[in-house]
């Protein structure tokens, strides 16, 4: 892989999703809810300390550790992409958040003094990182003595059909390319023992790690559709591209590979299963 291609490419992306993650952010958010709490939990947070959050999106997680930490505490909301900061920064300010500094940074080089903060955060962002070892060690780096990294990164396929569903019907359409092994992506590390041999190698020490499952819930197989078009940055450019016939046909594709998880009522939950890590430096 060439990396500094996959970081512009991803950097784009993002970018030009970010316009639908905020229009969904409160269902997201609701589907999340369990993994935003136990990363808070497991942050071991009080009040005073600074929590720095990385790969943000909205800031969600980032905004409920700023309270914890108030009044005197704060939270540094971070993210690459500039589009996904400025969601952050409107919902502090919806919120009136007052302790919250929210700017662009990349995990891979976090724009921070060594030993600067008590707490990292990070919901399904190291996954998606060209290098995430590097990615650790700088969140090591940044972290006081005793300070906690809590993360969370999607297992395998087997436990996150909204993952792998659509994208084999592209792929098997010839419409989208499989990903090569080791490529950074939702599911980059599922495999088992893989989180807790970074943080080993990043020098991280108390680790636990746990598992968690929960629902993408929707009103209707068309919110589903909706919400995976616009909120994969690889799924919503192929579908832009699509002519009118193919359009129809696809979409019926995806209908049938999500069939088994709409309720009598036309209602969807589809399953997905998450690690939850944390680890003190």
């Amino acid at each position: 892989m060439d990396a500094e291609a996959y970081r512009a490419d991803s950097r784009e992306r993002w970018e030009a999703a970010a316009a639908g993650w905020g229009a969904l952010r409160e269902e997201i958010q609701r589907d999340a809810m369990d993994v935003s709490l136990w990363l808070i939990e497991a942050a071991r947070l009080q009040p005073g300390h600074t929590v720095l959050e990385l790969a943000a999106g909205a800031g969600d997680t980032g905004l409920m550790a700023a309270e914890l930490v108030a009044p005197d505490g704060r939270a540094i909301i971070t993210d690459g992409a500039e589009a996904m900061v400025e969601l952050a920064r409107a919902r502090a300010e919806e919120v009136g958040a007052t302790n919250v500094e929210v700017r662009p940074m990349e995990a891979e080089w976090i724009d921070l003094p060594a030993a600067s903060v008590d707490a990292v955060l990070s919901r399904w962002g190291y996954m998606l990182l060209a290098d995430p070892e590097t990615a650790l060690r700088e969140t090591r780096r940044v972290l006081r003595p005793g300070g906690r990294v809590a993360l969370a990164a999607w297992t395998d396929g087997a436990g996150n059909p909204w993952a792998t569903r659509f994208g084999r019907v592209l792929i098997d359409r010839g419409l989208m390319e499989p990903d090569p092994p080791g490529t950074p992506g939702p599911l980059a590390l599922g495999e088992p023992g893989r989180i807790e041999e970074l943080l080993d190698a990043t020098g991280f020490d108390d680790v636990e790690v746990d598992v968690i499952d929960l629902a993408h819930r929707r009103p209707s197989l068309d919110a589903w559709w909706d919400h995976v078009v616009r909120t994969s940055t690889r799924t919503g450019r192929v579908v832009a591209s699509l002519s009118p016939a193919e359009h129809y046909e696809i979409r019926d594709a995806f209908d049938a590979a999500y069939a088994e998880f709409v309720a009598d009522d036309g209602s969807v939950a589809v399953p997905g299963r998450t690690w939850v890590a944390a680890a003190s430096a």
